[in-house]
């Protein structure tokens, strides 16, 4: 019975009746599953558009594609999740892609802290990088807050991003340094910087050494960014600058160079900075400087903080900064602190706001 069956199916063929050809289905894209290759090359392709404004533009109404992305950044290979998580950077870089894609996710912020935080995820640097630029926008930042408050009331989402910031090696195949950023804008937040500056909880004193980090100006400018908001708490002046924390001498050595001070000078200053090498280094970032500069000025603005900041010669340092800085911001931030570290006269923190900083919300 086999064999007459194949017979006659050859003979059918062979007939006058044809068997018409199967055409290539129309159906749309949306409705086929596209394999690996297809799936990197579609990415590869939305990662381009968002490299230029109107790329961006173009995706900002798409909402299920935006959906879409979010999904791919987070999806186990073979999934073309590091060019998924690309092209949120750059969308995320765009202020005015932040409520599209906030509309697109609503739980973005923390998909993306999750991925960031994960020790085995190749791809959390790109997830830290893409939450450092949505939370620079107060809406953002504020649903980042939120998620971390209501995950754990007991601020351990806060804590899990210092544990990764200052632990080397946190996952070994990311660096982590744009944790250094996306703490800074949490630190814009008070219940972050009560966080912070918990003295029950030791965190600012782990970030302390972060500020000389020779791997990455970016990690470094974060670690500044955030002990800078810190000090717009007056209340923790003299915790700061007390034995328990000894923040002064982390945020001068940056600033010092090789200068030879005189023996009295060299006296008043914290035994950290005396007798520098030859080679010693400025911090190269011009922006790192003028907020390490701006931090020192908001510890005067209490009179224990103003006597302590002197009696520890933070006017020399800056004085020699002054004579050296290259760059006109800088300059104007030495200048406005020396009325302060010099021993003229305090502020308040309110009425000398010309001086260029302000208080975080």
């Amino acid at each position: 019975m086999g064999e007459s069956a194949r017979v006659r199916r050859v003979s059918a063929r062979q007939g006058g009746s044809k068997r018409r050809r199967r055409r290539p289905s129309c159906c749309p894209s949306w409705r086929r599953v596209p394999g690996p290759t297809c799936r990197r090359q579609r990415c590869g392709n939305v990662l381009a558009l968002t490299g230029s404004e109107p790329g961006r533009s173009l995706l900002a109404g798409q909402t299920a594609l935006l959906r879409a992305l979010v999904q791919l950044a987070g999806a186990p290979a073979p999934a073309p999740a590091r060019d998924a998580a690309r092209a949120l950077v750059n969308l995320a870089a765009d202020p005015g892609l932040h409520e599209p894609l906030l509309a697109a996710d609503p739980g973005l912020p923390a998909r993306l802290l999750g991925l960031a935080l994960d020790p085995q995820w190749p791809w959390a640097d790109e997830a830290a990088a893409a939450l450092a630029n949505l939370s620079r926008e107060p809406a953002p930042c504020a649903a980042l807050s939120e998620a971390l408050a209501s995950a754990d009331p007991e601020g351990s989402g806060l804590e899990r991003i210092v544990r990764a910031l200052c632990t080397p090696g946190y996952n070994a195949r990311a660096p982590l340094h744009y944790l250094g950023p996306l703490l800074s804008n949490l630190s814009q937040r008070p219940a972050a910087r009560a966080f912070l500056l918990d003295p029950d909880r030791c965190v600012v004193q782990r970030l302390l050494p972060l500020t000389q980090h020779p791997d990455s100006s970016v990690r470094r400018g974060g670690v500044v960014g955030t002990l800078r908001n810190c000090c717009f708490e007056h209340r923790h002046h003299e915790w700061l600058l007390g034995p328990e924390v000894d923040i002064l001498p982390f945020l001068l050595l940056p600033l010092a160079g090789p200068e030879d001070f005189s023996e009295e000078e060299m006296d008043r200053l914290p035994v950290d900075l005396q007798y520098l090498p030859p080679d010693k280094q400025r911090e190269p970032d011009a922006d790192i400087r003028k907020m390490l500069v701006e931090a020192i000025m908001l510890l005067t603005a209490t009179a224990p903080g103003r006597k302590l900041v002197r009696d520890q010669g933070a006017y020399l340092i800056l004085r020699e900064l002054h004579s050296w800085e290259p760059e006109p911001a800088v300059q104007a931030a030495c200048e406005s602190s020396f009325r302060y570290v010099r021993g003229c006269r305090g502020w308040d923190g309110v009425t000398h706001a010309g001086s260029g900083s302000r208080s975080p919300p």
